[in-house]
């Protein structure tokens, strides 16, 4: 009995597939650019944080106020990284749908 069972999970498995494709629901485009406004807000976002960052970075320097000088060290690498991760964000996700694609 287990080996009629072992044949059908892996006959039914090895059958299954995917392809994505944006225009394959009725939507997709408007989502794609749902996805591509968001990344922008997060784009402006980031932009804002640095900009904040460096000024309290250089306020704290002049003043002798080291906490706020290491507060906006923080938060410009903070911004600059999380805009490293929207950029990077199509690919990662890209390479790792292709690596699990070469799961088997």
């Amino acid at each position: 009995m287990d080996n009629v069972a072992n044949r059908f999970w892996g006959s039914a498995l090895a059958d299954v597939s995917v392809t994505p494709n944006i225009n394959a629901l009725p939507g997709g485009s408007a989502l794609q650019s749902i996805a591509n406004g968001v990344a922008a807000w997060a784009l402006l976002i980031a932009l804002v944080g640095l900009l904040a960052g460096a000024a309290m970075w250089a306020i704290g320097s002049h003043s002798g106020n080291y906490q706020q000088t290491y507060t906006g060290k923080r938060t410009l690498i903070a911004s600059a990284l999380a805009s490293v991760v929207v950029g990077a964000a199509p690919a990662l996700i890209n390479f790792f749908f292709h690596l699990g694609q070469g799961v088997h």
